[in-house]
């Protein structure tokens, strides 16, 4: 037998096998055309693909008129990718004859795999045992299967791909769903987006997203990418793929499934419940440079704009607008503004060149050009002015009903304006005009039905970051426990100072008492404050496990009693023996600086406004961790509250640096490589007034459970100092 000569393969011969197969072999595959497992041989057959088809079924001769084999053993050749069409158990043997023969990828279209519960889970580790031993690279199961357009590779089983004539392009989409890729074939041909090729990547149990999309990056007939994700598993390949694709200005776009925020209800820290599961995949998408969008349409549509606007940092983007509709021109402002974009006025110097052309520019944000819009002439004035005003980031041209029956006199100015200048220009069209939006994209110009998809896309194309060089090397993940979950165990306060203090964060100094024992004398001065000190309580305040503004040694030894007394009673069963004494600090301000290991993306750290109101304002901001002092600055910026620490109206101007400075350290935990931190938190890092530090006042941290060391009761006495700034 001959084929590919490969064994688990990865990189172009991956891309090789998987979308320009030489020979596939259709196994299971049915001669009965209203099955969806007949539907492969005929799309093969209609699309014109140039490779050899084989059929295989054990219970026929022939199969839609064509000669039929019983095994993929029966071959006169070993195919390079074999598309497995059977039920659940037949594709488990189908895959291991695969493996025997060398069969370099094997789609497998079957489901009853995790998602049908225990037995289920057993039957997918077995195809995962099956791929690693033989070597054969599995795409799925439940893979509705795979499209190359410019190879004529029509391999699935998707109903949507009987549509003749596949608009064939630069687009490459990779989705989770396999249904999604007929959706986006059927939507994307409407709007003239041409694809280069589909995948549905299904379970995962292999090939993920990520590695599919690395694989063909060099594939110059690919100009970028579009993704339709419903988890972040495997992220570390798609971290690598983006991080890649950005490197060779192949922009990347997704849509993600699941806005919800249950997973946040198992955080022990505030930074965890601060940090959910899309807050997470947003941060991790962003920092990725993957544009993020909103809505389906969006997905379909962003594409021209991330090709005619390169990432980069823009700290506060500016829209300018020009309209021949004031209504669709608000509608598109409406759904700009809620997504943080602003739209600018012209300046005083714009507002003059568009009057030395002839056009009134007005007062307000707009520039409206009324029925005169209509007019080449006045529309091509109007966007050159605006495309060379230095104010504005994007210029977005909203064009009214003339754009359905006089395309001609509403697209062409844009489509020369945007070839001519190269700030982005584009395009939002408010009437049905399916052949204005035809012309535009042909053109490459973005443009917009809808005014929400209009502002999801140019916010998602905004909000975009430059990858930083330091994610392309990710922390090791932690291998998961029971349940799927990463078992963690807590340490006191006193003990995460210790591991605080190893990356660089000061803390408050600390004596650890003894309830009970008399009071010695503290290294520091009165007024002090007493807070309980044990493992298993991380909100201390909750359980009346904190006194303040102790004055002297007697008000201590009554206030250690008090807070074992109330503890003891809100906590059941819970000793408490120790007390930790720190003395009261007081700055201009204060933060939480916080670490959480997110069991798909990796550890993310955090900054927010400090205090018991953090979750209720839910003012923060969150990268992929660890970060660099310019990403740290960057996050102050992104926090309202701390707006006030910036010398807000006259006020005590706050040491912003050491907070930078502390959250570069508290991110370099994730790196630590005897002690894995499941989650970290300061809260409140007290900040002092400029030039003068902060200071960590409070700590919480969990360890994964082989790094948490058991609770020592040999220091009950001790007496530890940090540095006081």
């Amino acid at each position: 037998m001959s084929g590919i000569a490969l064994k688990g393969c990865t990189g172009s011969a991956l891309a090789e096998a998987l979308l320009r197969p030489r020979t596939v072999a259709l196994v299971g595959v049915s001669d009965d055309l209203a099955k969806t497992a007949a539907r492969p041989l005929r799309f093969l057959r209609r699309a014109g693909y140039g490779g050899e088809v084989y059929s295989v079924n054990p219970t026929r001769a022939t199969v839609q008129g064509e000669p039929a084999f019983a095994s993929l053993s029966a071959l006169p050749v070993r195919p390079d990718h074999a598309f497995i069409l059977t039920g659940t158990d037949a594709a488990i043997a189908a895959l291991e004859e695969c493996g025997r023969l060398g069969v370099p990828v094997a789609t497998i279209l079957a489901g009853g795999f995790s998602e049908a519960g225990g037995a289920g889970i057993e039957r997918e580790k077995r195809l995962a045992e099956i791929g690693r031993s033989y070597g054969v690279r599995v795409l799925g199961p439940s893979s509705i299967g795979v499209v190359n357009v410019h190879e004529r590779l029509v391999l699935t089983a998707n109903a949507a791909f009987a549509e003749p004539d596949l608009p064939e392009g630069g687009v490459f989409v990779a989705s989770h769903s396999g249904s999604l890729i007929g959706a986006m074939l059927s939507r994307g041909k409407a709007r003239g987006v041409g694809f280069a090729g589909l995948v549905s990547v299904g379970g995962e149990v292999d090939l993920s997203v990520g590695e599919i999309c690395e694989a063909t990056l060099d594939d110059p007939r690919i100009g970028g990418y579009l993704l339709f994700l419903e988890s972040m598993r495997n992220a570390d390949t798609l971290r690598r793929f983006a991080l890649a694709a950005a490197e060779r200005g192949k922009p990347v776009a997704a849509y993600k499934l699941g806005r919800s925020a249950e997973a946040a209800e198992l955080a022990v820290s505030h930074t965890g419940a601060l940090a959910g599961a899309d807050d997470v995949a947003d941060t991790f998408l962003r920092d990725c440079g993957i544009a993020r969008v909103e809505s389906f349409d969006g997905l379909l549509e962003i594409m021209p704009l991330l090709n005619r606007m390169p990432v980069k940092s823009v700290r506060h983007p500016a829209v300018g607008v020009v309209t021949t509709t004031g209504g669709g021109a608000a509608m598109a402002i409406d759904q700009l503004a809620i997504r943080g974009v602003r739209v600018a006025a012209p300046s005083p110097d714009t507002v003059r060149r568009l009057a030395e052309v002839g056009i009134a520019a007005g007062e307000g944000r707009l520039v409206d050009l009324t029925l005169a819009g209509t007019r080449y002439d006045v529309m091509k004035a109007a966007l050159g002015v605006m495309q060379t005003a230095p104010e504005f980031d994007l210029v977005l041209a909203t064009v009214g009903s003339s754009a359905r029956f006089q395309p001609d006199l509403a697209v062409a100015p844009v489509i020369d304006s945007a070839r001519e200048h190269d700030k982005p220009l584009a395009a939002f069209i408010v009437p049905e005009a399916p052949e204005a939006l035809l012309r535009l994209n042909a053109a490459g110009v973005p443009c917009f039905r809808a005014p929400e998809s209009c502002g999801d896309v140019i916010a998602a194309a905004f909000n975009r970051r430059v990858p930083r060089p330091e994610l392309a090397t990710p922390p090791l993940p932690v291998p998961p426990g029971a349940g799927g979950r990463t078992l963690g165990r807590a340490i006191d306060e006193a003990e995460a100072y210790r591991l605080f203090a190893r990356v660089g964060v000061p803390h408050a100094p600390v004596a650890v008492l003894t309830v009970g024992e008399p009071v010695p004398e503290l290294p520091f001065a009165y007024p002090v404050v007493a807070k309980v000190l044990h493992p298993d309580i991380a909100h201390k305040t909750d359980v009346g496990g904190v006194v303040l503004n102790i004055a002297d040694a007697g008000a201590l030894s009554a206030a250690m009693a008090a807070i074992r007394d109330r503890v003891e009673a809100a906590r059941p069963g819970v000793g408490v023996r120790r007390i930790l004494v720190q003395p009261m600090t007081r700055g201009v301000g204060e933060v939480l600086v916080g670490l959480r290991r997110d069991p798909q993306v990796g550890p993310v750290v955090m900054l927010a406004a400090g205090g018991v109101l953090t979750e209720i304002y839910r003012d923060r901001a969150l990268r992929l961790a660890p970060v660099d002092r310019a990403t740290a600055l960057e996050m102050i910026g992104e926090v309202k509250a701390l707006q006030a620490l910036a010398g807000y109206r006259g006020r005590t101007a706050g040491d912003l640096g050491a907070v930078a400075d502390a959250l570069v350290a508290v991110s370099r935990l994730a790196l630590l490589d005897d002690v894995t931190v499941l989650e970290a938190e300061i809260n409140p890092l007290m900040v002092m007034a400029d030039g003068q530090g902060a200071v960590a006042v409070d700590a919480l941290v969990q360890l994964a459970t082989a790094d948490a060391p058991a609770q020592s009761q040999e220091d009950d006495t001790e007496t530890r100092s940090g540095r006081n700034r």
